[in-house]
C-alpha cells in the first residue's frame, strides 16, 4: 500500500482515485472547489440544468471498465441514454444534414440520401481510413504511457504511415478526401473538440467522428455532472478521503522525489505518490520550478450562453450546429485573438425532461473563442462584462438569422467566458485543453503520465492521451497501472 494524494477532483482525478482506492492504497483527493467534477459540471437553477463542460458522452466502454473494476456496473449508478438522432448540421445556403446517433453504415446512408452517393461514399472511405488509424493507435498510443518517439515506430511500416499520414492536417485530409465542401466543414469542426485549428491539427483526429459513429453518442440523465457524482460515490466506497474547498499551493519534494503537498491552509500532507489532475501548465508553479513549463501553443477557449427558455422548439436535435457562410474566417479570428465575428454556433438542447421545467427548454449555446490573455497577440480580454453581454446578443442575433429565434423566449441567461473558466480551473486563461493538438507529434508533446519527479504522475485533459472524457479516463487507467507496477 502507498500513501497517495490526488491533486484535483476533475474527471481524471476521480477516475484515478477510484482505481487506486480499489487497489487498497491510502488515497486522499485534495480539491480547491467545494465540489467534485472540475469541467465535468452541470449548472442547476430554477429547475433548469446545463452541462457547462462536456455535453456529450462517447466511448462509454472506458467508464464501464472503470466502474466494473471498482465495483458494480456504470448503468447501476447513472441513467445512460443513447442520443438518437445525433447531430443536426445547418448551412448558410439553407441546406442541412441530419445524422443518426450511431452506426457507421446508417451515417453513410444518411449522407448519401441527403447529399448524394458521391458524398456518402467519400465519407465512408474516410471513416475506413479512420478505422485503420484507430486500430493502430488505440492501444499502442492512446492506451500507453508515452516516453518518446520510439513508441511510434510501430507505425513505421509504409502502409501504416500512409494511413496515418502524419504530415497531413485534418483540414488537408478533408480537402483531399471529401467531395462535398459542407462535409469538409463538418470534419473541420472536430479540431475544435481539442481547442485546435483544423489547418494545424493532425489528420489522425478523423478518429473522433469514427468513435462517435461506431460507439454512439450518449447522454446521462439529468446531466453529465451526474457522472462526476457517481465517480465520487465510487471513490468513497473504495475508501478514498476527500478534502474539498482546500487548494494545493505546492507539491513538495526532496532529492528529486515527491514528499507530499502543502495546502493553502498551511498543512503539509505527506505522501509517497502524488497524482496531479491540475492543468499541466501549472505544474512548474506547483513544484517551484522543478518541472518545466510545456512550450506548446495554448488551446483556445469557448464562450457559452446558458438560456432558460419558455416554450419548446419543434424538430430540434439534442445536438445542433449552425455554420456561417465563411467558416474559414472563424479560425483566422481565433488565431488573431479576437472574438469570432461570424462563428459556428453549437446548441445542446437535451432531450431530457429532467433538465427543464414542463413546457420549457434549457439551451447551452457555445461558440469558439480566444482564451483570456489580454497581453498576448492570440488572446483577448474577457473582463469587460458589458462587452461580453453585447457579444452574447450578437450570437443570438446570428442564430435568429440562421434558424431559430429564441430571443423573446428568454426567461434568464448566464454567460461563461474563458475568464470564468480560467478562474475556476486556476489557470487564468480558460484554454479549454491547456495546449492545442497542433502538429504531427502533438501526442508526444502533452505532459507525460509519469515524472519527471519520482512518485509524480499526471492525469486529466492536459496530460497524455489528451482532453475529452474518453481520453481522460484512459489516462487515469494508464496512471493506475503505472503505480501498480511501481
Amino acid at each position: 500500500m502507498a500513501r497517495i494524494i490526488v491533486v484535483g477532483a476533475g474527471a481524471g482525478g476521480l477516475a484515478a482515485a477510484a482505481r487506486l482506492g480499489a487497489k487498497r492504497h491510502e488515497v486522499t483527493v485534495v480539491e480547491a472547489a467545494g465540489h467534485v467534477g472540475g469541467k465535468l459540471r452541470t449548472l442547476r437553477r430554477d429547475g433548469f440544468a446545463f452541462d457547462t463542460g462536456p455535453s456529450l458522452f462517447t466511448l462509454p466502454a472506458v467508464y464501464r471498465d472503470l466502474f466494473l473494476k471498482t465495483g458494480g456496473p456504470l448503468e447501476n449508478e447513472v441513467d445512460l441514454l443513447e442520443t438518437e438522432p445525433g447531430f443536426g448540421y445547418h448551412f448558410a445556403d439553407g441546406s442541412r444534414l441530419q445524422l443518426p446517433g450511431s452506426s457507421m453504415g446508417r451515417t453513410c446512408t444518411a449522407i448519401s440520401d441527403q447529399w448524394g452517393t458521391a458524398a456518402g461514399d467519400s465519407w465512408r472511405d474516410l471513416m475506413a481510413r479512420a478505422a485503420t488509424i484507430w486500430r493502430l493507435t488505440r492501444e499502442a498510443v492512446l492506451g500507453t504511457a508515452m516516453q518518446g518517439p520510439r513508441q511510434l515506430l510501430a507505425l513505421a511500416r509504409p502502409a501504416d504511415l500512409r494511413a496515418v499520414a502524419p504530415w497531413r492536417s485534418l483540414h488537408d485530409m478533408g480537402s483531399r478526401e471529401l467531395t462535398d465542401p459542407r462535409l469538409r466543414m463538418v470534419l473541420d469542426r472536430y479540431a475544435t473538440y481539442s481547442g485546435s485549428l483544423p489547418q494545424r491539427a493532425p489528420g489522425a483526429l478523423i478518429t473522433i467522428p469514427f468513435v462517435e459513429q461506431t460507439f454512439g453518442l450518449w447522454h446521462i440523465g439529468g446531466g453529465l455532472g451526474n457522472l462526476a457524482d457517481a465517480m465520487h460515490r465510487r471513490c468513497e466506497k473504495a475508501g478514498v478521503t476527500f478534502r474539498l474547498g482546500t487548494a494545493v499551493d505546492r507539491i513538495t519534494h526532496t532529492d528529486g522525489a515527491v514528499t507530499g503537498v502543502l495546502t493553502s491552509d498551511g498543512h503539509h500532507l505527506a505522501a509517497d505518490i502524488v497524482v496531479s489532475d491540475a492543468d499541466a501548465r501549472r505544474l512548474g508553479e506547483l513544484t517551484e520550478g522543478a518541472v518545466g513549463a510545456p512550450g506548446r501553443t495554448a488551446s483556445y477557449g469557448g464562450f457559452a450562453i446558458m438560456l432558460a427558455l419558455s416554450g419548446t422548439t419543434p424538430d430540434l436535435n439534442h445536438h445542433s450546429v449552425w455554420f456561417p457562410a465563411r467558416y474559414a474566417d472563424e479560425f483566422r479570428d481565433l488565431a488573431a485573438g479576437r472574438p469570432v465575428a461570424d462563428p459556428a454556433i453549437y446548441v445542446c438542447r437535451p432531450d431530457d425532461p429532467t433538465m427543464a421545467p414542463p413546457g420549457c427548454e434549457a439551451w447551452f449555446v457555445l461558440v469558439n473563442a480566444p482564451r483570456h490573455a489580454p497581453s498576448q497577440a492570440d488572446g483577448h480580454d474577457w473582463s469587460d462584462t458589458a462587452a461580453n453581454e453585447r457579444y452574447a446578443d450578437r450570437v443570438l442575433d446570428l442564430l435568429a438569422e440562421r434558424g431559430p429565434d429564441v430571443r423573446d423566449r428568454v426567461l434568464w441567461r448566464e454567460l461563461q467566458t474563458p475568464l470564468d473558466l480560467g478562474v475556476r480551473d486556476r489557470t487564468g486563461d480558460g484554454a479549454i485543453y491547456g495546449t492545442a493538438s497542433h502538429g504531427a507529434l502533438s501526442v508526444l508533446q502533452r505532459a507525460r503520465n509519469e515524472g519527471p519527479l519520482d512518485g509524480l504522475f499526471q492525469v486529466g485533459g492536459t496530460a497524455h492521451p489528451g482532453g475529452g472524457l474518453p481520453l481522460v479516463g484512459m489516462g487515469a487507467e494508464i496512471v493506475a497501472g503505472l503505480i501498480g507496477r511501481a
